[in-house]
């Protein structure tokens, strides 16, 4: 039996690229959407698509009817209901490889500076909100806050977050290892599940993640506990030494982010 000449072998081999190419970009949506509110909505999707076929087997025209019609829209349905998952997805193809992570930010020196000044503020209870860009550019807000451009380190993390100093009630953004400016207004979350003990810190830090994919790490003034949010997920309970690790494995991207733990608090 003769083997497959070149000819022959092409449709497989454009066959075989076709089937790895719709199973990462498959893969890489339910990665992104792990964890969040998408996961319960897709799942009621389908829900829906086993009754339609259900209702047609067992002949029940009317119920079949509604739902297929419902179905008709399905797309339009995805994209109101999944609209922040797909504008943070968006945002990252235009900005990052979806093979490769970018290595721009230093993670060695610069998270143990944040991590420290998170732990030292937890202390004190001095409300905090750090924002950490990472591939998406968040110069919007820079300009509407007050720009610093000075060296990362943590006593200008801590002095900021003072609460006689003008700038404490807003929030800090930080672009590598520079403190691009302070007192700047970030986004609420619209999340309609969000949880309730969250005061407007979290909510702010929880609205920046879910329309660009920055790290932000708030310390509860009430509290003292120190939460990070990384792509509409929140780490709770952290210390000095998990919120380093957790920012040092996710300065690059969002592939490999572990699942929300409850570490130990400050």
């Amino acid at each position: 039996m003769e083997g497959l000449s070149v000819s022959e072998f092409v449709p497989y081999l454009v066959w075989a690229v076709d089937v790895a190419i719709v199973w990462y970009l498959v893969y890489r949506g339910l990665l992104a959407m792990r964890g969040t509110r998408a996961v319960p909505m897709l799942l009621g999707l389908a829900l829906v698509a086993v009754v339609f076929f259900v209702a047609q087997s067992l002949g029940l025209v009317t119920l079949a009817w509604i739902i297929d019609n419902f179905l008709s829209s399905i797309i339009l349905v995805v994209v109101v209901i999944f609209q922040d998952e797909i504008r943070r997805a968006l945002t990252k193809v235009g900005v990052q490889p979806l093979l490769f992570k970018s290595g721009r930010l230093d993670a060695a020196n610069q998270f143990e500076e944040i991590a420290v000044a998170a732990a030292r503020l937890s202390k004190a209870r001095l409300g905090s909100i750090i924002v950490v860009e990472r591939d998406v550019g968040l110069d919007e807000f820079v300009d509407q806050g007050v720009v610093l451009d000075a060296k990362l380190s943590r006593k200008l993390l801590y002095s900021i977050f003072v609460k006689e100093t003008p700038l404490h009630d807003g929030a800090v953004i930080i672009q590598g290892s520079r403190v691009r400016a302070a007192g700047c207004v970030l986004p609420l979350s619209s999340d309609p599940d969000i949880d309730p003990s969250f005061g407007t810190r979290h909510r702010a830090a929880l609205g920046i993640t879910e329309q660009s994919d920055a790290m932000v790490v708030v310390v509860s003034e009430e509290s003292g506990s120190i939460t990070l949010f990384i792509d509409g997920r929140s780490y709770r309970n952290l210390d000095a030494v998990s919120l380093q690790t957790l920012l040092e494995t996710n300065s690059s991207g969002s592939v490999g982010i572990p699942r929300p733990v409850e570490a130990a608090s400050v």
